[in-house]
């Protein structure tokens, strides 16, 4: 008799649970939104906002600027080899790269020497066979200049040079697409 209404009471619970993370799950997912890409902040009448320059460095140690790129919509995203979600959002850049040759992408690696070398991110990047070009911020001064806090970070910025929008975090490529639409409109 005991061990009868012990597995009442263990499947009473089980229910419970069940139905309660159903009723979570149900909640929560609804005010949940994929699109994480804010707005730039604005400062002038015009809504136009400066993206802040920078310079970083390609593969060969050259010196690479954004404003070398007015005139061309950019993507900058900001990442790293430890950074799990940052590897995670890769593929769908390199499938954008491809997409969209109009569009630069300036893939930052945040290199401080130690817990990121420039050695690890090229490693990386091509045992994974991505197409883009890696830039390598090894004094951290674009991390600086956006105020990087987090990682994988991106920012979009339109022909002009102006800082359109942003994201941080992971983004899926539909949130990518959204973006990119949004500087090259």
């Amino acid at each position: 008799m005991k061990k009868i209404f012990v597995w009442i009471i263990i499947f009473i619970i089980l229910v419970a649970l069940i139905v309660g993370a159903s009723f979570l799950y149900k909640n929560l997912s609804e005010k949940y939104d994929n699109n994480n890409l804010v707005s730039s902040d604005t400062s002038s009448e015009n809504n136009e906002f400066a993206a802040p320059d920078f310079t970083v460095f390609d593969e060969d140690g050259k010196q690479v600027k954004l404003s070398d790129y007015k005139g061309k919509p950019v993507v900058i995203n900001f990442w790293a080899t430890w950074c799990f979600y940052c590897k995670e959002e890769m593929p769908d850049f390199n499938i954008a790269y491809k997409n969209y040759p109009d569009v630069q992408f300036l893939m930052i690696n945040a290199t401080d020497g130690v817990q990121e070398t420039k050695e690890m991110a090229k490693s990386y990047v091509e045992k994974e066979n991505f197409d883009f070009d890696v830039f390598y911020d090894t004094s951290l001064s674009a991390v600086s200049a956006y105020y990087v806090n987090s990682f994988p970070s991106t920012y979009f910025v339109d022909k002009n040079g102006n800082l359109v929008t942003r994201a941080n975090g992971m983004i899926d490529y539909e949130t990518l697409e959204k973006g990119i639409e949004m500087i090259t409109e």
